[in-house]
């Protein structure tokens, strides 16, 4: 009779109606009917295809999913919450009474599942974890400003896919702080800013430029990763997508969390219509339009736009023009951080660090790094790492 009962009150989710479509609640649901009806070849089936799923998903274990499934669900309680307002009381009071629910369902073992089925021989075995479902809901919802909600909640790295949609990085460079050497001073700009951004006090357009390999990119992600738990979230845009920033700003505009959308590697030809689609961004000022939101890119180039001499040919006037639109671009962004080629004392002392680090040793290191940065066309912090990985590489296993 009580799991009867459970099935009926998960069928009455209101707030939380879409989870009702997941697999593996669905499956439950499945299961308990099959209870109901006293159906034991169905609920054989049932139960099998329930632990089915659930090994495909979260290991197995039947509390962390459903615990993963609710905090990650975007609904009309949470979205409120994160526009700032307060939700109903009759809107509150379904959210207590719909998590207790989902707490009993996380909260089922194995043995309360199988207790109708004795005599039937061998059936599978899940991990039952539920932990506090109402408690951390609501103390979720409390910081939402560093959670979020939705896609949000499960993920810190983002892309758009081809139709412009938000997509979740599976697996995002897990890339530390600590991991890069070197060029403290410019991740210092870098990290100040965002703090600023995450504090809701004004933050700048970021342009990160310099020498291939110094470490612009990788010094916005472990950013990001560090800043994960403090509400950063970073979607990357590619240079073909720029046109689609106006409507990424009007769909973050509202959202609790910080954002940073992340050109990498940004370059245009001078006649590239995403030139003047970017630049009415930045004129637009993306700050002002959404607190929320900045734009960070990298480049190779100091001033962005490809120029060739032939485009300074022509009277004054007309070469002035045009050496004044390459630069234009780049005095947009607020915050421009150059990453210089390091010379020869600190690219070795990156060399020196990351050797320690890596707990590597070499009898003439500086020399061997120096003929190693020679065959990679210069010193870098890239090419730093790639000498100290061969080394470990190269390394005796005890």
């Amino acid at each position: 009779m009580e799991l009867v009962n459970l099935s009926m009150r998960l069928r009455a989710l209101t707030v939380f109606r879409d989870l009702l479509s997941d697999p593996v609640i669905e499956a439950l649901c499945s299961y308990l009917d099959c209870m109901e009806n006293a159906w034991p070849q169905g609920a054989i089936s049932g139960y099998a295809e329930l632990v089915s799923r659930l090994y495909q998903t979260d290991g197995g274990d039947l509390g962390r999913h459903i615990r993963r499934v609710v905090m990650e669900h975007e609904n009309v309680y949470i979205r409120t919450v994160g526009r700032g307002e307060t939700p109903p009381d009759y809107m509150t009071r379904s959210v207590a009474l719909e998590l207790e629910t989902l707490q009993e369902a996380a909260s089922l073992t194995p043995d309360r599942l199988r207790a109708g089925l004795d005599g039937v021989g061998y059936l599978p075995d899940f991990g039952a974890a539920p932990g506090d479902l109402v408690e951390s809901y609501f103390r979720r919802t409390a910081e939402i400003g560093r959670y979020g909600y939705g896609v949000y909640a499960g993920h810190h790295m983002f892309c758009l896919d081809d139709d412009g949609r938000i997509t979740a990085v599976g697996h995002p460079d897990p890339v530390r702080l600590e991991d890069l050497v070197g060029y403290e001073r410019e991740r210092g700009l870098v990290l100040d800013n965002l703090r600023a951004l995450l504090a809701g006090r004004t933050a700048a357009n970021m342009l990160l430029t310099g020498d291939a390999g110094t470490g612009k990119s990788s010094t916005v992600k472990a950013a990001a990763n560090a800043l994960r738990d403090e509400g950063l979230r970073l979607v990357e845009v590619r240079r073909d997508q720029l046109r689609r920033i106006p409507a990424l700003l009007d769909e973050l505009s509202g959202n609790p969390l910080k954002f940073i959308l992340f050109i990498d590697d940004l370059s245009f030809r001078r006649d590239d219509d995403s030139f003047g689609a970017l630049k009415a961004v930045l004129e637009g000022s993306v700050s002002a339009r959404s607190g929320n939101v900045i734009l960070c890119a990298t480049s190779n180039r100091r001033h962005i736009v490809r120029e060739k001499f032939s485009d300074r040919e022509g009277d004054d006037v007309h070469r002035n023009d045009a050496m004044q639109e390459t630069v234009s671009l780049s005095d947009r962004f607020g915050l421009h951080i150059t990453f210089q080629k390091p010379g020869k004392g600190d690219y070795l002392a990156i060399v020196r660090a990351l050797a320690r680090r890596w707990d590597v040793e070499c009898p003439d290191l500086d020399a061997s790094a120096e003929r190693f940065a020679l065959e990679r066309g210069g010193r870098s912090p890239r090419a730093a790492k790639q000498f100290v990985e061969r080394l470990a590489a190269e390394k005796p296993v005890e």
